[in-house]
């Protein structure tokens, strides 16, 4: 059985195109379009397999879109787990406006999830065996789920021994920190919803993440800031690093690649500050990515080369960042 387990309970095709520019009303003649299989968790495993990880993505699924999905999943060496569902599996659209590189993305809810297909996730992850060392829960909830469903899973997943690794928003955010996990990454406007608070200032969102921490809800927060780099805050300890100067070509899957390299390094056994900067370059390197494209491992690797000669700044009072482990931090 594999260390690391990705959970996706609302997965999509990912179609990206461009286009001159975006108009109302007109045909807009576009370019061809590119495919990906997405959603959270997805990407986080096809990330992992890219840099070299053993990793099982989990995942609803249904229609000939959900066929599609699994066919892509086995074209990258993948490996997965599909619970068949009656719905059909969204497609999100993005459209990248050539003249302006802007990019509009259009996201679908995704299919109703009944109460009998839903349950069978639950008896899925209850029936690993052995347990994962990572249960990775990441992306949006599809209609039909309750807010609650990450945190019935994060439930499960501690009473087994597995840390559990949190990406969503709203409240099913809020309702999994409740369940005490070992990482959430959230975005900055994630934060500030989950918050209340504006968060304007780095000290701000330093404090604002080291409540989670103190609190009990997270050992570790891992906090993307988009061109401003990213925070990492845990008991004692504070790193900071600053967005890589480089051209965008999409932002699509930013996020997850950040996850994805960060639960890769700490499976290993990497350092927290060595696993920051494995996510740092996974993220950098999408953004060199064409559309849904996501990171290409020579990429990340090359980035993390450029990382490992900047200082993380803004370390705070306890373990070194050298010193500091994951592995030999208690478990929640």
């Amino acid at each position: 059985m594999t260390g690391i387990v990705t959970v996706t309970l609302n997965p999509a095709i990912d179609v990206a195109t461009s286009v001159a520019q975006v108009t109302d009303t007109h045909k807009l003649r576009c370019a061809c379009a590119r495919r990906d299989p997405g959603g959270g968790g997805i990407n986080v495993a096809r990330v992992i397999r890219r840099l070299g990880g053993d990793c099982v993505a989990l995942y609803l699924a249904g229609g000939a879109v959900g066929q599609m999905l699994q066919r892509m999943l086995d074209a990258e060496q993948v490996r997965s787990a599909c619970i068949g569902i009656a719905g059909d599996t969204r497609e999100n659209f993005s459209v990248r406006e050539t003249t302006t590189g802007r990019e509009y993305r259009f996201v679908l809810p995704g299919p109703v999830v009944g109460a009998d297909e839903w349950e069978r996730v639950l008896r899925h992850v209850e029936s690993l065996d052995p347990p994962p060392r990572y249960l990775v829960l990441s992306g949006s909830l599809p209609p039909g789920l309750p807010d609650d469903a990450y945190a019935n899973l994060a439930r499960i997943a501690r009473a087994r021994g597995a840390r559990v690794v949190l990406d969503t928003s709203g409240p099913a955010l809020k309702k999994a920190l409740n369940e005490r996990v070992f990482l959430v990454k959230p975005s900055l406007s994630e934060l500030r919803e989950l918050t209340g608070a504006p968060l304007e200032t780095e000290d701000e969102w330093r404090g604002a993440a080291a409540r989670i921490v103190r609190d009990g809800r997270a050992e570790v927060v891992a906090l993307t800031l988009g061109e401003r780099g990213a925070m990492v805050v845990a008991a004692g300890l504070t790193l900071r690093a600053d967005a890589l100067p480089m051209a965008v070509s999409s932002a699509i899957g930013a996020g997850d690649s950040f996850v994805g390299a960060m639960v890769w390094a700490l499976d290993r056994g990497d350092a927290l500050d060595v696993a920051f900067r494995h996510a740092v370059a996974a993220a950098s390197a999408t953004l060199l990515a064409q559309g849904t494209a996501l990171c290409r491992p020579d990429d990340q690797q090359r980035l993390y080369r450029v990382l490992q000669d900047q200082p993380l700044h803004d370390s705070r009072a306890g373990p070194t960042p050298a010193t500091l482990c994951v592995e030999a931090s208690p478990r929640l």
